[in-house]
């Protein structure tokens, strides 16, 4: 009988982890950039909503409240 070698090719390790590479990268389901366009997970339906709860319509609550409060603390030192 002949001894058997077995065949342990550099390219074909290679292709092998690139195959592997692909394949897990494959299942992760990140966004992908295809085309200029991003695509979303395909988990997307089965990710947490995220809630911003509606604020104050004036942007500039606090600086407006302090101009109040300067106009109405001069009114006072006029009286």
């Amino acid at each position: 009988m002949m001894s058997q070698e077995k065949n342990c090719n550099p390219t074909r390790l290679v292709i092998l982890g690139l195959l592997l590479a692909a394949g897990i990268a494959h299942s992760m389901g990140y966004q992908v950039s295809v085309a200029g366009q991003t695509l979303p997970s395909p988990y997307y339906l089965y990710d947490d909503v995220q809630y911003f709860p509606a604020g104050p319509q004036n942007k500039l609550a606090n600086e407006t409240a302090a101009l109040e409060k300067a106009k109405a603390e001069a009114i006072r030192k006029t009286r």
